[in-house]
């Protein structure tokens, strides 16, 4: 045989299968097993509770010698419940807060009504097949909106407990210590909601580490990982580009399938991949699919619809707390009431932008214009508030602080979508000096209206540069739903409560 073909191949397989040490089964982590069976729970509490006050409702209905048919109402109603469970179940509504770190009880809300319309179906259904009770139309829509509100309460109130209890958080490393690596380290970190506690990096070549993420180690390379997933009682591993090579790391990954560990991937073209990309398979092939990033007109009409709903309702409702806003600012500090800026709409058509006013006259742009030049790149250094948020505490004024920290300050803003020069989701309006610093695909979140809120300050604000909002924007167009912007306005108010906490 010849030496050195023998040579070469023990060379291939070093490179590509990893070292493994002796098989240890880890037990699955108690954050997933607790927080399904506490998910369970509260979806049998609200129908139940709900169930309970239908009947409490339309209680009248029944002689009140009858004590018969209540029971056997609920008898047959505590029957259906597995079925309720195991339709959840299968509608993926306990299996979500594994794949998706920032899951949360808005992004199922549809998954819910579905789940509640269903099971409605399944009791009239054994009511109208037993002939033991016969089904009443007004009582189970009743049951349909308890039920329907119960059980979103009861599983966010679920998630609000588990998430706070410590074995919630789950060990994770990072396999990649380069610029896309150190990104990823530097988003968990600033997220504690997602329940990561990151032990580390895994790169045999790492790059230099940023300031905001020194703390974290460089355990070892790639051949070290089965190891260290067990010496860190790792749960987690987030793999990120490295320098090995692909076969390297498909096989390390491979390696950790008897360690019950879960494994999140950063695609290749990563700023590509929106919301709405698809997979589908040729030939056992995985394509990702990238949609158009323009909206269509049916899109676009559906939209236009729910802001002048939506900006209607909350400009009525939230109408005082604009009028005493407007007179504490008039007494505060000389000036208007609203601060107005051209901003860029849709198709980058200018628009005047309205907002409270929180800041004293006459306050110059070109600082604001550096701030922005500075945190174009993603590895921008924080500033000393731990954010990435431009200070400019001696031109703000009290009541402006406090404006900003609750968003009152831009409720004004829905007089501009009402206008239609804004949506009440979307992209940032931009100001025209911050194109200067766009690269080309940026300017994609002028194919749809800018928005009050959006992905970006949904999912980070502050906690973001500029560059990384820019591409956040463009994420959104590129996978725009109806269902999207349904999520970010339901998500919002619990963002800015969470955020107001955060600063109290």
């Amino acid at each position: 045989m010849d030496p050195s073909g023998a040579e070469a191949s023990r060379l291939t397989q070093s490179l590509v299968e990893p070292r493994r040490p002796p098989v240890r089964r880890r037990l699955s982590h108690p954050r997933r097993s607790v927080l399904r069976r506490a998910l369970g729970t509260a979806d049998v509490v609200g129908l139940s509770l709900a169930f309970a006050l239908s009947t409490v409702f339309f209680a009248d209905r029944h002689p009140q010698a009858d004590h018969v048919r209540p029971l056997l109402e609920a008898v047959l109603f505590v029957c259906t419940l597995p079925f309720w469970v195991a339709f959840a179940n299968l509608l993926g509504l306990y299996e979500r807060d594994d794949a998706r770190v920032d899951h949360s009880t808005v992004d199922e809300s549809l998954a819910v009504v579905a789940l509640v319309t269903v099971g409605i179906w399944i009791v009239f259904l054994v009511s109208w097949g037993t002939k033991v009770v016969a089904p009443e139309l007004d009582r189970l829509v009743s049951l349909w909106a308890f039920a329907l509100v119960l059980v979103l309460a009861f599983r966010g109130l679920a998630r609000h407990i588990v998430r706070r209890l410590h074995f919630y958080v789950q060990n994770g490393l990072v396999v990649g210590a380069g610029h896309v690596g150190q990104l990823v380290a530097r988003k968990v970190q600033h997220h504690p909601e997602y329940g990561i506690r990151l032990v580390g990096f895994v790169d045999e070549n790492p790059r230099s580490l940023r300031a905001d993420i020194l703390d974290l180690p460089v355990l070892g390379g790639s051949l070290d990982l089965p190891e260290l997933v067990a010496e860190h009682d790792v749960d987690r591993v987030i793999v990120a580009f490295s320098g090995q090579p692909d076969a390297r790391t498909m096989a390390t990954v491979r390696s950790l399938r008897d360690e019950n560990v879960i494994v999140d991937v950063v695609p290749r073209l990563y700023e590509l991949v929106g919301l709405r990309a698809d997979l589908h398979l040729i030939e056992g092939l995985p394509l990702l699919t990238v949609p158009p990033a323009r909206l269509s007109r049916t899109s676009l009409l559906i939209k236009r619809c729910v802001d002048l709903v939506g900006a209607s309702v909350v400009l009525v409702l939230t109408s005082p707390l604009l009028l005493v806003t407007a007179i504490r600012i008039k007494r505060e500090s000389p000036g208007p009431v609203l601060f107005r800026q051209t901003r860029l709409g849709a198709n980058m058509k200018p628009f005047t932008l309205l907002k409270f006013r929180t800041m004293t006259l006459h306050t110059s742009d070109e600082e604001h214009r550096e701030h922005i030049r500075s945190t174009m790149s993603s590895t921008a250094t924080v500033s000393a508030n731990g954010t990435y948020k431009l200070q400019r505490d001696g031109y703000v004024t009290r009541l402006g602080r406090r404006l900003r920290e609750s968003s009152i300050d831009e409720l004004p803003q829905l007089i501009n979508v009402l206008r239609g020069e804004m949506s009440l989701v979307g992209p940032r309006p931009c100001i025209p000096y911050e194109t200067e610093f766009f690269e080309p695909h940026h300017f994609d979140r002028f194919l749809v209206p800018q928005g009050v809120t959006g992905l970006w300050q949904v999912t980070a604000r502050a906690s973001s540069t500029f560059g990384e909002a820019l591409e956040m924007d463009v994420a959104y167009v590129r996978g725009w739903s109806l269902g999207l912007d349904l999520r970010l306005l339901l998500r919002t108010p619990f963002v800015l409560l969470r955020q107001r906490k955060a600063t109290a």
